[in-house]
């Protein structure tokens, strides 16, 4: 699921190996189908019209459908209230249809978006948000219900691409919620040594060049250059930044966190931007849901042909 570039990096092609986890999650969903009369089921709730988050959603519930699982709509206008909000979310959790429950973020400004995921029932919160998934996760000995997607899937490249984890370093740029906090409890779990960089770090080129692994969740363009790159590390490139760009018609393009051009010369590995992480964060999305409806159907009870 790589391709050797002319300069030396391997590309992990995150669009091939999120098409294979695809097909694995399809198969399974058929297998859930025949023994259980069951398919998972996963409900998007979206609150107003933000092009970049309508664009996931619609990514999300096409994704679905194409694995054959149910995808369950709920927009609701960008002036409904917490309360309103909060109601389709205990309404949801009540389902026992619904198998994962997923708010689109961010909320509009009146919303406190805290108090929304908190509500999200802790075996439904497919995005791995939950307080007590992330506690979970943060322990050793424990396993959350569901980790968050991107992290999940930054993971997931690197075991596919055969990159080892064990006793290596690893160093995360950037400390979010969302990326770069679970993705540094994950590589702990997986027995890499983790540091993790951000806007406080003194002298963040330094910790980044000591590197096997580099994840990039900063937020920043093209901030980890080819120089800050121990030769031959695995570099995964979470960042979506858009920069202006003359020569294409919309003006701009599309870069990560990792100065592409540069950064290929030297690393062993390195992910896209686009075609690297955001294909699989989807992917993990309908793992996640997968998982739930297993432990959902599995129960002895549930089968067909028991």
């Amino acid at each position: 699921m790589g391709s050797s570039g002319a300069e030396g990096a391997v590309l992990i092609d995150g669009k091939a190996i999120a098409n294979t986890i695809h097909q694995e999650i399809a198969q399974e969903v058929t297998y859930l189908w025949n023994n259980y009369g069951r398919v998972p089921s996963l409900a998007v709730v979206i609150v107003g019209d933000r092009k970049d988050s309508q664009t996931y959603v619609r990514m999300k519930r096409k994704a679905c459908t194409e694995v054959g699982m149910k995808s369950i709509s709920v927009d609701l206008p960008a002036d409904a209230s917490e309360e309103t909000i909060l109601d389709h979310v205990m309404e949801l959790n009540a389902d026992p249809e619904v198998i994962g429950v997923l708010v689109q973020l961010p909320l509009p400004k009146h919303v406190n978006e805290e108090r929304v995921l908190n509500a999200i029932s802790i075996e439904k919160d497919v995005d791995g948000f939950h307080p007590l998934n992330i506690g979970k996760l943060c322990m050793k000995g424990r396993e959350p219900l569901f980790v968050p997607c991107t992290p999940k899937g930054c993971i997931e490249l690197l075991i596919r691409m055969g990159i080892p984890l064990k006793g290596k370093r690893a160093v995360v740029v950037g400390r979010s919620n969302i990326v770069g906090m679970p993705v540094a409890m994950l590589l702990n779990k997986l027995d890499a040594s983790v540091s993790i960089v951000h806007s406080n770090t003194a002298d963040p080129k330094s910790i980044v060049k000591e590197a096997d692994i580099i994840i990039a969740a900063a937020g920043q363009a093209q901030m980890v250059k080819g120089d800050w790159i121990k030769r031959g590390a695995a570099v995964i490139d979470v960042g979506t930044n858009y920069i202006p760009d003359s020569t294409k018609k919309s003006g701009h393009r599309l870069v990560g966190d990792v100065d592409f051009a540069e950064a290929k010369k030297v690393a062993g590995y390195i992910t896209p931007v686009p075609g690297g992480v955001g294909p699989m964060t989807i992917a993990m999305l309908l793992k996640n849901t997968l998982e739930g409806a297993k432990r959902v159907f599995l129960q002895p009870e549930n089968a067909v042909n028991a």
